[in-house]
């Protein structure tokens, strides 16, 4: 039986509140960022993840190993879950899938700039052809 794990940290990353959702199937981890902007409320945080959650930009896939399932005691499972709650911050995987998502995007947007550029330059290149055309004809 294959699980699936969805997760959702709140925390506040200065100047803004920083959402960061990771999700865990099928032996792949990804993660994503959503920035909150003011703290927000219970509600707004459960809205988002209504209205959002399916329009979310996850990063790509990172491969996950698979812990051996254990039972838990009870008082085990109720400190790691207390544990949990206390401990703010984000995970070493989540980091790592999220840079990976910023070099991504990072080697997109020089792609388009260069394609904007170059663009650029052949429009330009282009006027001043025309303009040497027209001085030749004498207009």
């Amino acid at each position: 039986m294959e699980t699936a794990k969805s997760k959702l940290t709140v925390l506040f990353d200065p100047p803004f509140w920083v959402g960061v959702f990771e999700r865990e199937s099928g032996g792949r981890y990804e993660a994503c960022k959503l920035t909150f902007g003011a703290e927000p409320r219970d509600a707004e945080v459960w809205a988002c993840v209504l209205a959002r959650y399916d329009r979310l930009d996850f990063s790509p896939a990172l491969a996950v190993q698979r812990a051996p399932d254990r039972t838990v005691s009870p008082k085990r499972a109720q400190r790691l879950a207390r544990r949990q709650t206390q401990s703010a911050g984000v995970g070493t995987k989540a980091q790592q899938a999220l840079q990976l998502q910023r070099e991504q995007q990072k080697t997109q947007r020089q792609r388009l700039s260069r394609q904007n550029r170059e663009a650029e330059e052949e429009r330009r290149y282009l006027l001043r052809r025309e303009k040497r055309r027209e001085k030749r004809r004498g207009r």
